[in-house]
């Protein structure tokens, strides 16, 4: 049997794998690639020791990061994508037939090109669909030479270790100010906030400068271990967090959603936060 893959993103607790069957095994230009089975998650992705996704828990993470800032927006037509490679979050963003233009920016083609062989299901065909555009670029480079405009931007990074780090920076979140349109939602993983609650002060202190409201909303992921996922969340306008849930619930009828995870009563509770991430981020 092959041997326990340990996650080594924590240096002194972790989880570990028990392989079934090692689907793919690579050193890419930028990152150590492993995708493989396991009898309880299903086919699993892991980036440089960091579990990055899982067949079976996936449907939580990628609904939460793509209808929360949609469905809040209301009226979204153009949608970038930051990172994603697995292809989930494009997945749920192609479900929305009102957004005209999507464009997802990944830094390494052989992530994509293994998750659509690898992990199907994340993408589901959305690779394929005609409103989508795949840009292989570093994203900070990317939003700082951008001249276009975005109604709302996801970023689906990688933990800030690596090539993932960049994606938490002043020079990222100034370039997404500048291409994020009029009352645009900007949304980023932010750590599982009990384990890494410096990413969440980190990144308050640095969106902060570029935008009138920021705050944090959560999901519990399971494999995503030590206590809930935390999403950045940025805007021009606080109004747009004024949530209404039958407005919300309507909202996703009428785009004809069908999920796992989310719906309008998720939404609005998962901007209810803990004590300890208001006091540590000063909301």
């Amino acid at each position: 049997m092959t041997k326990l893959l340990v996650e080594s993103l924590y240096p002194s607790w972790g989880q570990a794998y028990q392989p079934e069957e090692v689907l793919f095994e690579s050193q890419t230009g930028h990152q150590h690639l492993v995708i493989f089975n396991n009898q309880q998650w299903g086919t699993v992705m892991m980036l440089d020791g960091v579990i990055q996704t899982t067949e079976k828990d996936e449907f939580i993470y990628h609904e939460m990061m793509t209808h929360v800032p949609l469905l809040s927006h209301g009226n979204a037509k153009r949608v970038l994508i930051i990172g994603g490679g697995d292809g989930g979050i494009l997945r749920e963003v192609t479900k929305h037939a009102s957004i005209e233009y999507i464009t997802q920016v990944e830094i390494d083609q052989a992530v994509i090109d293994m998750c659509v062989q690898y992990l199907p299901k994340h993408s589901n065909g959305a690779f394929e669909d005609s409103r989508v555009n795949i840009i292989i670029d570093d994203g900070v480079n990317f939003v700082s030479e951008c001249d276009q405009q975005f109604d709302v931007i996801i970023s689906d990074s990688t933990d800030p270790i690596g090539p993932g780090e960049s994606l938490f920076t002043s020079k990222f979140y100034q370039g997404v100010q500048s291409c994020l349109a009029e009352d645009g939602i900007f949304v980023a993983q932010n750590g599982v906030s009990f384990m890494q609650l410096d990413e969440v002060t980190t990144t308050q202190k640095r969106l902060s400068p570029y935008f009138e409201d920021v705050t944090f909303y959560s999901a519990a992921v399971p494999t995503y271990v030590g206590g809930i996922m935390t999403f950045a969340w940025a805007s021009q306008n606080p109004n747009i967090r004024a949530f209404d849930v039958a407005a919300l619930a309507e909202k996703a009828q009428q785009a004809g959603l069908t999920t796992r995870y989310y719906n309008a009563a998720i939404h609005q509770a998962s901007f209810a936060l803990p004590q300890y991430i208001i006091d540590a981020a000063g909301l």
